[in-house]
C-alpha cells in the first residue's frame, strides 16, 4: 500500500493531506517494512498543515476532525523505532513553531493528547531523541501566554496541581549537554515571563521550587570547577586561557539566567535564590576563602572567589542579595571555619546522568524522573572538608587579632600579588558602582565617593539635620562621624539568621573605615613589586573617593605618597641614561595620556575576569633573554609583568595622584621642557645632519669620523668611516662610505640607535671596539613587523653586535670617547626636559601655567616630543 504513496497527486492539497491520515490509520505496527513511509508521511503532514495555515483553512479543519493529533500518540507507541519517535517529534515541533492561528493553537494545546506526547517515556539514552524532545518542549514554550497556558495544566479548587511540560523540563535543566541546557532554560523564561498568577504559585511551591534551590547547587559545582582550572593553568608550564574563559563564558551566562529568572517579577523567586545564593555559596565558600593565608580545607582561592563576588554583584540585581553581602564583611575571619557540611554530601554527577531514561520493566522504556533531594547535596565527589557556618559570638571592642572580612579584603591590596590586588581592587570597585548597594552600606565601608557624600550632608543641611550642616562645612567632613547607619545594622542583624554573628570594633564608624582603605591605598602605591597597570586601577579607586581633595589624606598619607613620588623619580632619571633613553619622552606622554584616562574613566578598564588570566598572560614570553633590550623595553613599557616594574608608569600616576589630590586639574600632556637648539659646534651639525636623522644613501660630511673596518659576513670585511652624532635626545651610530669625488664626504650605509650600544674595548685587542645594537623602535610599538608576544609564542629577540677594527689603538679610543660623549649629551638632554616634571611642588605648579598655554593654542598645534 505504501507503495501507493508515490503516485502522482498535487503535494500541497486536502487530498494529500487525507491521503496521509488514511494511510497511517491502516498501520497496526511500525516495523521495517513501512518504517520509512510512516516517517516520510509524518514529515509530510508537518508541511501540508504549515501550508494550510497560512493558505487554507480546511486543512486544519481536516486535521481536527480526524484527531490527526491522536493518530500521532497511537503511531507512537506501536513503534519502537527511535528514528519514528524522532520524526514524530520533529514535526510536532514544525507545525507548533509555524501555526499563526491562535485557533490552531488552542486546539493543539486543548486536547489531552499535547500532555501525553510530553509525559510519554521516551528512550533518552538515544541523545539525539533527548535533543529533538526538548526542542519540542520549548517550541511549546514559545506559544505561551495568559490564553494558552491554562490549557497545559490542571486545576484543582482553583489551584494548579499538574503542568507536565514544565515538571518534564526542568528535569533536564542540569543535563551535561550545554545546549540542552540552554533550551530548558529558555523554555522556563518563557514560563515565567507570562505572568499567571496560578501558575507562579505552583512553581515556587514545593517540591517544584526545589528548582531554584537546585540551581544555586549546580553553580556553586561550577565555581568548584572554574577554581580547579585556574590552579591547574597557573601550575601549567604553558599555561592556555581558552579553558578559563569558557568556564567563565558558563558562569556568566548562568549569573544572566539568574537574573532573567528574578526579573521575570514571579513573587517569592528573588528571596528564594537571594537565600539559597547566601546559604550555600557566599557564606560557606566565597568568603571564608578571602583570607590570604592558605587554609586547607578550602575548595576554592581566593583569587577565583573575588571574582565570583564581582560578577554576583554585577549580575545579580537584588538589594538584599548585595546589601547583605556587603553586611557579611563586618563578619569575622573566623566566623567560618573548616567543618564538614552535612547539608550538601552527595555526587552533583547525578545532576546529568539522572535526568536520563534508564532501562526498567519489560518494555525497556521508562521515564527515570530526577530526584529534586538529589539537587541539594554535595557539589563534588570527594572527601575534603567543606566550610560550616559557625555562630560565633564576639562582643564589642574584642581583641584586634579578630580580623573582620573587610580587613582581609584590604590586606589582600596592602600584602597580596599582582593578581590578589587586582581582584580586592575589583571588588571594591564593583561595590562602588552597585546600583542596589545603600548609600549608607557604602559609607560604612569606607567607599562612598565623595560627590555622594557632600550631596547626603547637603541635603541633611536642608532638612535641618545640624550634624549634616556642620560636616558640610567643616574641614573632615569626609563621612558622618557617628556610629554604623541604622540601615546597615538591619543587615547585620539579618545575618543572625545563617548562624553568623558580627563585631565592630571599638570606635568603629565609616570615617574610620574610610581612612582605613587610604591607608591601604596609600600603601599600595608605595609598593614595588606590584604591576603598573594594576597601580593604576588603584589610582582610578583613589580619584573615585577622592575627586579634588588634599583634606582627605593626613599628614602621614601625604609623607608616603611624596616620598614614593620621588623614589620613582629618580628611577625615571636613572632611565635618561638607559637603552631605550630616545623613546622615554615620548613613551611618557604616552602613558601620561593612558593614565588620565584610565583614572578618570566612569568605571575600570578591565574586568573582572582578567584577574583569572593574569597568570597565564604573565608567562606568555618567558624567553626573552633579560639582558637583551627587548627585556629593558619590555621593562620600560610594562608589557611583560613579571619582570621590575618600570617607574615610567608608576612615576606618571603618583604625579597624577598627588596632582589632583591638591586640587588641580589634569594637562592632557605632561609638562617637558621643549628640544633645546643645536649648538653650530655638534658632531650632528657639522655633518649636516637634521632632527629627522641619517638616512641610508644620504651624504653627509666625514668630519670627526673615524675610519675602521667591519665584516657583515664572514671573510668580506668592508671599509667604513665611523661617526656618532646626538641630536636632541635622539642619537645614531653612522658607517659612512667615503666619496672619492667629494673631498672628506660619504654616503650613509649604515646607521643604528645610539643609546644602548655599551660601547667596550676588547680586553685582548685593543684596536677592536664593540658596540650593541638594539632595535630601532620597541618591537610592541610596530606590531605588524614585530607580532604581539602576548598573543602567541615569539621568537626571542637577540640583540646585534658590532665589533670594529680601527688602525691603531689610540684611534679606537678616539671612536670609544666619541660615543661615551654623544650618549652623555643625548642623556643630558633626555634630563633637562624632564627636570620641571621630575620636581613634584614646581611641576604641580608648571602643569598650571602649561594647561593655560595649552588653552590659548590652536586645537591642531601638538609639542614637539622629539
Amino acid at each position: 500500500m505504501w507503495f501507493s504513496f508515490w503516485r502522482s497527486r498535487d503535494r500541497f492539497s486536502l487530498e494529500e493531506l487525507r491521503y496521509l491520515t488514511d494511510q497511517l490509520q491502516k498501520i497496526q505496527i511500525v516495523n521495517e517494512v513501512n518504517k520509512d513511509f510512516v516517517i516520510e508521511a509524518l514529515r509530510s503532514i508537518s508541511e501540508l498543515i504549515t501550508y494550510g495555515d497560512q493558505h487554507d483553512a480546511s486543512f486544519f479543519e481536516f486535521f481536527m476532525e480526524k484527531q490527526i493529533m491522536g493518530e500521532f500518540v497511537r503511531i507512537l507507541k506501536i513503534s519502537r523505532a527511535a528514528t519514528v519517535s524522532l520524526q514524530l517529534l520533529q514535526t510536532m515541533s514544525i507545525i507548533i513553531q509555524n501555526l499563526k492561528s491562535e485557533h490552531a493553537i488552542y486546539y493543539l494545546f486543548s486536547t489531552e493528547h499535547m500532555n501525553k506526547l510530553i509525559t510519554y517515556a521516551f528512550d533518552f539514552r538515544n541523545d539525539e531523541l533527548l535533543s529533538y524532545y526538548i526542542s519540542f518542549l520549548r517550541a511549546i514554550s514559545g506559544k505561551l501566554n495568559k490564553n494558552t497556558i491554562s490549557l497545559l495544566v490542571k486545576t484543582q479548587n482553583d489551584k494548579v496541581v499538574s503542568f507536565p511540560m514544565y515538571v518534564e523540563a526542568i528535569q533536564f535543566a542540569f543535563h551535561e549537554e550545554n545546549m540542552i541546557r540552554t533550551a530548558v532554560r529558555a523554555l522556563t523564561l518563557n514560563v515565567y515571563h507570562v505572568g499567571d498568577d496560578y501558575v507562579n504559585r505552583f512553581i515556587t511551591s514545593p517540591p517544584h521550587a526545589d528548582y531554584f534551590s537546585n540551581l544555586v547547587t549546580f553553580f556553586r559545582k561550577q565555581c568548584i570547577d572554574l577554581n580547579d582550572l585556574v590552579t591547574e593553568t597557573m601550575r601549567s608550564a604553558e599555561p592556555s586561557t581558552s579553558t578559563i574563559l569558557a568556564a567563565v563564558d558558563e558562569i556568566e551566562d548562568n549569573l544572566y539566567y539568574i537574573s532573567d529568572v528574578i526579573s521575570a517579577g514571579i513573587p517569592d523567586v528573588g528571596r528564594l535564590i537571594t537565600d539559597n545564593i547566601l546559604r550555600h555559596l557566599i557564606f560557606p565558600l566565597l568568603l571564608p576563602s578571602l583570607r590570604i593565608e592558605v587554609v586547607n580545607g578550602f575548595q576554592i582561592g581566593a583569587v577565583t572567589s573575588l571574582y565570583l563576588l564581582c560578577c554576583i554583584l554585577r549580575i545579580v540585581k537584588i538589594k538584599d542579595l548585595a546589601n547583605t553581602i556587603s553586611a557579611a564583611f563586618f563578619c569575622p575571619l573566623d566566623a567560618f571555619s573548616p567543618q564538614p557540611e552535612e547539608g550538601l554530601n552527595g555526587n552533583m554527577t547525578r545532576l546529568c546522568c539522572e535526568s536520563r531514561s534508564q532501562s526498567s520493566g519489560s518494555d525497556g522504556i521508562v521515564r527515570q524522573p530526577l530526584d529534586a533531594e538529589s539537587l541539594i547535596k554535595e557539589v563534588s565527589d570527594s572527601s575534603a572538608p567543606k566550610t560550616e557556618l559557625k555562630d560565633v559570638t564576639v562582643k564589642n571592642g574584642c581583641p584586634g587579632s579578630r580580623l573582620e572580612l573587610r580587613g582581609a579584603l584590604l590586606s589582600h591590596i596592602t600584602t597580596g600579588d599582582d593578581v590578589q590586588v587586582l581582584g580586592a581592587l575589583s571588588v571594591l570597585a564593583t561595590l562602588l558602582q552597585t546600583k542596589e548597594l545603600d548609600e549608607s552600606m557604602l559609607d560604612a565601608l569606607g567607599i562612598l565617593p565623595q560627590r555622594k557624600q557632600h550631596k547626603k550632608l547637603l541635603l541633611e543641611a536642608l532638612v535641618g539635620e545640624d550634624s549634616g550642616e556642620e560636616q558640610l562645612f567643616s574641614s573632615d567632613n569626609t563621612s558622618v562621624k557617628g556610629g554604623i547607619d541604622i540601615e546597615l545594622d538591619g543587615y547585620l542583624q539579618k545575618l543572625k539568621d545563617y548562624g553568623i554573628s558580627y563585631f565592630l570594633k571599638a570606635g568603629a564608624s565609616p570615617r574610620a573605615h574610610r581612612f582605613e582603605v587610604l591607608d591601604a591605598l596609600v600603601s599600595l602605591f608605595c609598593r614595588s613589586n606590584i604591576s603598573a597597570e594594576i597601580l593604576w586601577d588603584g589610582g582610578w579607586l583613589l580619584r573615585q573617593l577622592l575627586p579634588y581633595s588634599e583634606a582627605e589624606f593626613n599628614s602621614h598619607h601625604l609623607k608616603l605618597l611624596k616620598d614614593s613620588y620621588k623614589y620613582w623619580a629618580t628611577e625615571l632619571l636613572q632611565e635618561a641614561r638607559g637603552i631605550w633613553s630616545d623613546f622615554l619622552i615620548i613613551l611618557l606622554s604616552d602613558e601620561w595620556k593612558k593614565c588620565k584616562r584610565a583614572i578618570e574613566a566612569p568605571s575600570p578598564r578591565k574586568e573582572p575576569k582578567s584577574m583569572l588570566l593574569h597568570s597565564a598572560k604573565a608567562s606568555a614570553v618567558d624567553a626573552v633573554p633579560p639582558e637583551s633590550s627587548f627585556a629593558a623595553g619590555q621593562k620600560m613599557s610594562e608589557l611583560v609583568k613579571h619582570l621590575p616594574l618600570f617607574p615610567l608608569k608608576v612615576f606618571v600616576l603618583l604625579h597624577q595622584l598627588q596632582s589632583f589630590s591638591l586640587g588641580k586639574a589634569l594637562s592632557d600632556q605632561p609638562c617637558i621642557d621643549p628640544p633645546s637648539e643645536i649648538p653650530d659646534c655638534s658632531r650632528a651639525k657639522v655633518a649636516g645632519l637634521d632632527a629627522s636623522g641619517p638616512k641610508p644613501g644620504a651624504e653627509l660630511r666625514l668630519d670627526g669620523a673615524v675610519p675602521c673596518r667591519i665584516a657583515f659576513e664572514r671573510g668580506k670585511e668592508r671599509h667604513f668611516f665611523f661617526l656618532g652624532t646626538a641630536i636632541g635626545t635622539c642619537g645614531w651610530i653612522i658607517l659612512a662610505e667615503e666619496l672619492p669625488s667629494k673631498l672628506n664626504c660619504g654616503i650613509v650605509r649604515v646607521a643604528a640607535p645610539l643609546a644602548g650600544s655599551n660601547p667596550r674595548i676588547d680586553e685582548k685587542h685593543s684596536r677592536w671596539l664593540h658596540l650593541r645594537i638594539r632595535p630601532s623602535t620597541l618591537p610592541f610599538l610596530d606590531p605588524t613587523k614585530h607580532g604581539t608576544p602576548l598573543k602567541s609564542k615569539a621568537k626571542p629577540f637577540v640583540d646585534g653586535r658590532w665589533i670594529l677594527a680601527f688602525q691603531d689603538e689610540d684611534t679606537c679610543k678616539v671612536a670609544f670617547s666619541m660615543v661615551l660623549e654623544e650618549i652623555n649629551l643625548q642623556s643630558k638632554e633626555v634630563e633637562r626636559r624632564l627636570k620641571p616634571l621630575v620636581g613634584l611642588e614646581r611641576a604641580v605648579d608648571s602643569a598650571d601655567a602649561f594647561l593655560c598655554s595649552t588653552k590659548s593654542l590652536t586645537s591642531n598645534t601638538a609639542p614637539n616630543l622629539m
